[in-house]
């Protein structure tokens, strides 16, 4: 199970985060990660760093961490662009993306005023999950390296070639925290997203795995990455909470640090971390 640290962007500066990532990079994390998202008033920040500016940058600065949004909120960007914007970064990161992708918070959560103040519109559950599944489509159509005319109830392509096709391209992991989503991310994607926490967790990688292989894909290769706060017991051998991940088949656990950011904590996690495989 690697472990990887998610970088919290509210309120947080650049220059921290870059120093982070380079440190965890050092101290033999596996990866990092950052929140998608626009304004800073849901978590009462005067502002937040946007997530894809800060992957490319810590693309540049990086050479081994694997690198991640968790999770891509797709009212945020066309499906078209992002696509051709994962295949950039594929390339720029020498293959390190891995991306994560999800419907976005919906009623009920604090983020649907950072859709709405931009002009934007945050649809029931079902829509936000066909919005979802259309993109996902596209994302794969644009990746062929040549889009044949196609549409869909949100998304609409034309014909055109000569779009950027990564090699080999991004692994696509849907976040989500119900049956619904996660059965759709098996179906989809190359891997899931959800709480460490969950208390259907085991249910849930069932439900993923299930789907994925009813789709045809390998059960067994695919991806499931988990995130908690940042707690070394999810790390330890031997806690309850670190072998509960594993007996599910954890493959990456992403541990959150809030700017910012504490390398003390850090540096004394890393100690109990495998040396790292360069393979």
């Amino acid at each position: 199970m690697d472990v990887d640290l998610l970088l919290d962007p509210f309120g947080a500066r650049w220059n921290d985060m870059r120093t982070a990532a380079q440190l965890a990079e050092e101290l033999g994390y596996g990866g990092i990660w950052t929140w998608d998202h626009l304004a800073g008033q849901a978590h009462g920040a005067d502002g937040v760093l946007e997530c894809w500016t800060i992957l490319s940058s810590l693309a540049a600065v990086t050479e081994r961490v694997m690198l991640g949004p968790l999770v891509l909120n797709v009212a945020n960007r066309r499906p078209g662009l992002l696509a051709t914007m994962a295949a950039t970064l594929q390339e720029v990161s020498d293959g390190r993306l891995l991306l994560g992708i999800g419907a976005g918070g919906g009623e009920g959560t604090p983020y649907p005023p950072e859709q709405t103040a931009l002009g934007g519109e945050v649809p029931s559950n079902p829509v936000r999950r066909r919005q979802l599944e259309e993109t996902v489509q596209v994302i794969r159509q644009v990746w062929t390296g040549a889009v044949e005319p196609w549409e869909g109830e949100q998304f609409h392509l034309g014909r055109a070639h000569g779009f950027l096709r990564p090699d080999p391209p991004p692994p696509v992991i849907v976040g989500g925290f119900g049956p619904r989503t996660l059965e759709l991310a098996g179906r989809i994607g190359d891997g899931l997203n959800t709480q460490a926490r969950h208390p259907r967790l085991a249910e849930l990688v069932d439900v993923a795995r299930r789907a994925h292989a009813d789709a045809g894909g390998d059960a067994e290769a695919f991806l499931v990455t988990v995130f908690a706060n940042f707690d070394p017991r999810w790390a330890t051998p031997g806690h309850e909470e670190h072998d509960r991940l594993q007996a599910v088949g954890v493959d990456r656990l992403i541990l959150q640090l809030s700017p910012p950011y504490d390398h003390t904590a850090m540096t004394e996690l890393a100690r109990q971390l495998p040396p790292h495989d360069p393979r």
